[in-house]
């Protein structure tokens, strides 16, 4: 079975850096896209930013500029690198894959950001 692996995530500093990263596993499977979602209590998943082959990545307007969504040669990972964290940054970030079987979301790993 397909299954994302996540991890990075944790506590860090307003202006501080974490790195996000997700694996898939399970199978032999080639995402036609990867992405990261974020979500807080009480409201929806919302993109944050998303890469395709042979696209250029997509991010939410409040992450442009500090965030960079990149993957590995292989195609298996992606990274979400985060810089200049807000308080605002604070949730849990998904990991979610595209296949040619469906897509497929990975457990979640929380960030927090302190003041």
């Amino acid at each position: 079975q397909v299954q994302l692996v996540e991890s990075g995530g944790g506590l860090a500093p307003a202006g501080g850096s974490l790195k996000l990263s997700c694996t898939i596993s399970g199978g032999r499977v080639t995402a036609t896209a990867m992405g990261w979602y974020r979500q807080t209590p009480g409201n929806q998943r919302d993109l944050v930013a998303a890469t395709r082959s042979g696209g250029s990545p997509t991010y939410a307007d409040s992450v442009k500029g500090r965030f960079t969504i990149s993957r590995n040669k292989s195609r298996d990972t992606v990274y979400l690198q985060m810089n200049s964290l807000k308080p605002d940054d604070t949730a849990v970030y998904y990991c979610k894959a595209w296949t040619p079987w469906g897509e497929v979301w990975g457990q979640g790993t929380l960030v927090t950001v302190s003041s």
